[in-house]
Formats: C-alpha cells, sequence, structure tokens
C-alpha cells in the first residue's frame, strides 16, 4: 500500500516555483496547513483497485531462444487457453506487446518499462479467451510504437519474413511476421499512425483499422485517446472478419465507444463486389517518396476490382495531400508527449479504465530518457516545445481541423462505397545501417505515414490486402469506408482473396 506524505517546506517550495509561484515562508506554511496530514488521499491508498477479474490460468512464459523466434518477433510466449467451444475454438493469436496479459510480461518495446507485468487482462483478450482461442503470447513492438520500421525495439530488430534483413514494418512488426510466417492463426495490433495496416502491407498480410472505437481499449497501453485504435491482423480475410466479430462491442468501461455498432462481418464475404463503387484516391499516389513499382502493382490490383465487377472511377480530396498529415502530426506529437510521456501512459480527463500499476511503473522513464528511441525523442521535443512556445494552440487548431478533414472523405464516400489507394508509398527497406544518420534513420522509419495515418485522426475503418511483390517484397491496397461500415470493407476484401493470386501480381 502507498503511504502519502505531506510535502516539506522544501518540496512545496520546489513544487510552486514549477508552477510559476514565489511564496513567501508564511503562504508556505499556510498551504502546508490546509494541505493536511493527506488522511484524504490514505483513506485512497488503503481502497482495493477496482479492476476486472482474471478468468483463466496461465503462466509468465518463457523468452524463446533464437531457434524458436526466427525472425526476432515474439517478446515472450505464453500459452493461455480459453473456452473448449465457441468462435475462435481451434485458432491460436499472439498479442502486440502493448495489450495487458495478467501474469506475463509486458514492456510495449521500451527498456524503460523492463519488469512491468500487468495484473488485468484487456477487454479483447477476455473476449478471445471466452470465445475459444489459444493465445500463445506477446509479440515484439517498436518502442512505444512510435515507428513504421521494425528496428527501434529494445528488444532487437523484428526481420521481414519475406526478406531478412528487411522492415518488418510497424509498429505492429511482430504481430505482422509472426501471422505470416504461419505461427500463429491471427494477431492483435495497434493503430495509430497506420501501426495494424503498415506491417500488414508489408509482410504480405490482412490489417483492418476498424472504425475509432468500436473495438475496446481497455487494457491496452494509450498513445492518444483521440487516435487510439486495435483490430485483427490474419492471413485470410475470414479469419479477419471473424476476429472483429469477437472484438468488437463496447464494454462499459471505455467511453470512446458510445454510438457504436456491430454487425455479423463474416456474412459480407463471399457477396462479389457487381455494381460497388469504388474512388481511386489519386492524392495517395503522389507522395514524394511514391515508389513506382508499388503505384504499377496497386493499379493492377485496381483493375482487378473492375474485372470483378465493381465501378471504379478516379477522385481527388485536395486535403488527403499535405494538409492530413499536418493534422494527424499537430495531433499526434503534442497529444502522445502530453498522454503518453508526461501523463504517464493515461493522462487525465477521461472516464476509462485506468491501470495505476502501469502509470507507476512507466513513470519510471523520466530517470532513463536517454534510453528512448530517436523516433520518440524526435517526437516528445517537438511535441513538447509546441505545448510550451504555443500554449498547445496547434494541438486544439488540429483538432478542430479534424472535423473538416472528416468531412472531406465522407463527402467522397457519400459518392463511393470505397476509397482505394496504397497503403505504404514504398516497399519495405533494409534495417537502418550504424553508418546511417539519425535524421536519415528517423525520417525512413515514418515514411509509410501519409496514406495510413490521416484515417487515425478521422476514425474511418481501413484494410489493406496484399496486392502484389517487387524484389520480393509485397505491396499493400487499402479499402476504406464510412464509419461503421466494415462490411463493405469486408465484402471487398473478400472478393479480392478469391478473385486473384495477389503474388501473381507484379509492377
Amino acid at each position: 500500500m502507498t503511504i502519502v506524505k505531506k510535502p516539506t517546506p522544501e518540496e512545496l517550495t520546489a513544487i510552486a516555483a514549477g508552477l510559476g509561484m514565489h511564496l513567501t515562508d508564511t503562504e508556505r506554511d499556510a498551504f502546508l496547513e490546509l494541505m493536511g496530514g493527506m488522511e484524504t488521499f490514505n483513506l485512497l491508498a488503503e481502497m482495493p483497485n477496482p479492476v476486472p477479474p482474471v478468468q483463466y490460468p496461465r503462466t509468465p512464459g518463457v523468452f524463446p531462444e533464437p531457434a524458436d523466434n526466427p525472425n526476432n518477433a515474439w517478446y515472450v510466449k505464453s500459452t493461455v487457453k480459453g473456452a473448449a467451444t465457441g468462435k475462435l475454438a481451434g485458432k491460436t493469436v499472439a498479442l502486440k506487446d502493448n495489450i495487458c496479459l495478467a501474469g506475463v510480461p509486458m514492456t510495449n518495446g521500451a527498456s524503460t518499462l523492463e519488469g512491468y507485468t500487468p495484473e488485468v487482462d484487456a477487454t479483447i483478450v477476455t473476449r478471445m479467451l471466452d470465445a475459444g482461442a489459444t493465445i500463445l503470447g506477446k509479440t515484439q513492438c517498436e518502442y512505444f510504437c512510435l515507428s513504421s520500421g521494425s528496428n527501434t525495439s529494445s528488444h532487437g530488430p523484428v526481420h521481414n519474413p519475406l526478406k531478412r534483413g528487411y522492415s518488418a514494418g510497424g509498429s505492429s512488426s511482430g504481430s505482422a511476421a509472426v501471422v505470416a510466417n504461419g505461427e500463429v492463426d491471427m494477431a492483435i495490433g495497434g493503430d495509430q499512425g497506420g501501426s495494424i495496416r503498415m506491417p500488414a502491407a508489408c509482410c504480405g498480410i490482412y490489417g483492418m483499422k476498424p472504425t475509432w472505437g468500436l473495438v475496446p481499449y481497455t487494457g491496452i497501453m494509450p498513445i492518444e485517446l483521440t487516435l487510439d485504435h486495435a483490430g485483427p491482423m490474419t492471413a485470410t480475410v475470414a479469419d479477419n472478419a471473424l476476429l472483429l466479430e469477437v472484438l468488437a462491442g463496447a464494454d462499459g468501461l471505455d467511453p470512446r465507444q458510445g454510438g457504436i455498432t456491430v454487425a455479423p462481418y463474416t456474412e459480407a464475404l463471399g457477396a462479389g463486389i457487381a455494381g460497388l463503387r469504388i474512388g481511386v484516391l489519386q492524392e495517395g499516389f503522389t507522395w514524394p517518396q511514391s515508389e513506382a513499382d508499388v503505384n504499377a502493382m496497386v493499379r493492377k490490383g485496381i483493375d482487378v476490382l473492375r474485372k470483378l465487377g465493381a465501378v471504379v472511377e478516379d477522385v481527388s480530396i485536395p486535403m488527403h495531400a499535405g494538409p492530413a498529415m499536418a493534422i494527424w502530426s499537430g495531433i499526434a506529437n503534442e497529444g502522445l508527449t502530453a498522454q503518453m510521456m508526461l501523463g504517464n501512459g493515461y493522462g487525465f480527463n477521461w472516464k476509462g479504465l485506468y491501470l495505476p500499476s502501469l502509470m507507476d511503473a512507466h513513470a519510471g522513464w523520466r530517470q532513463r530518457a536517454d534510453e528512448l528511441s530517436d523516433t520518440l525523442k524526435v517526437c516528445m521535443l517537438t511535441g513538447q516545445y509546441l505545448t510550451q512556445k504555443y500554449r498547445g494552440h496547434f494541438y486544439a487548431k488540429s483538432q478542430n481541423l479534424a472535423r473538416r478533414l472528416t468531412a472531406a472523405y465522407d463527402e467522397a464516400l457519400d459518392r463511393y462505397d470505397l476509397l482505394v489507394m496504397p497503403t505504404n508509398p514504398v516497399k519495405p527497406k533494409p534495417f537502418p545501417t550504424p553508418a546511417m544518420s539519425i535524421v536519415d534513420a528517423v525520417r525512413q522509419s515514418t515514411e509509410l505515414l501519409p496514406n495510413c495515418a490521416p484515417f487515425d485522426v478521422t476514425g474511418h475503418p481501413a484494410m489493406t490486402v496484399p496486392c502484389g511483390l517487387s524484389d520480393g517484397l509485397p505491396a499493400g491496397l487499402m479499402f476504406v469506408a464510412k464509419h461503421g461500415d466494415e462490411m463493405t470493407i469486408y465484402r471487398a476484401a473478400s472478393a479480392w482473396e478469391s478473385g486473384v493470386d495477389w503474388k501473381s501480381i507484379r509492377p
């Protein structure tokens, strides 16, 4: 039990100075008296913390040897068997290492969180186990999930199963790799800037970022409340839809879930796409880093959609080219600095389930900040500078502009059932070398973002499907739908999966 002690006079003087107050000795002593002996907070310390119970037995697991971890994709292996029957009976699942699995270590890819073990299961963990799944362990992710590469985890890089020495994408790098390598049927990823879709595309699998709030984020370490998403990563569309059926729905603990609706997603499979209206987002092909072979493969994939009966037309959304990423950056940099780092993961001012044990463990980063990854450091430095120098002005303006960005996509989606574009503008790259500058390494770790990140701001559902190979490395085609319309995405993805051998597509 934590014992709350009254601050010393010297501590209170230092706290006041940090808030811009200059206390006289008289003021300091008066405020110390008014603060009392901390009886109220000691009463809170004595109360049990109400968290969901843990239902299924498990062990802390083992850290796999290299022979059992060919792509360095696993962090810890721990088998947790769920119910004997259910929708996921016989299915094996891996969890990104930012997801709480009670009694099993969790680091979120970060050396500063090493040694933390959560006491709760995330809501989605309980749902999968109740549905009969067998969880096989936790997969590697980027250092606090801040990279689209797969080389920043404190436990070493995750190799692309299709080409060793190349990025598996990020930040859900291990989840994508173990699915692509056939080590599990399904995995869970998290997505704040594309971290489900980008690695799924890099590894040639299916990754769904659901509508914001559809899948409860309870028991998953947050980055930024308005950007956080979790969703399924699978080798088949059928498994993806099946897993989302289990994951989706309000849990009563995540306040972001007001007004969501769920659907029988597997019923969309096999419906075909004859007559479906698809808009090809032209701005998604024109980034400075866009590679010609990636664009060519995605355009050939779009031709397949035409042959399958879809009505396909070009569409332009000017806000997607530049303003969208500026809005995401304004929210992400200040938001993650305030919430995930300075706020010890959860911050304040929302009514969700807090995990004080995680907040306590994560707070130690301040004494070890030099260990943070370069991508995280530059985000924090940017966010803290903007907050201190400009008072949060750009975070606030970005959140306001997010409504205009949402409306721009919605206007196009009033005319089309789906939007399509490349998931990633470029193919997976080799890992940065020690000789590479910090500038070049960090820029490489963020070049996958521009088509994915805007839909974390707007909350539209988006799914990547594998779409061709160039030099042995995959590209992805991304479908985007109206809020809550995952059914149409699964309809299109199912038609795609059955209508083409994606590996046969070449530039």
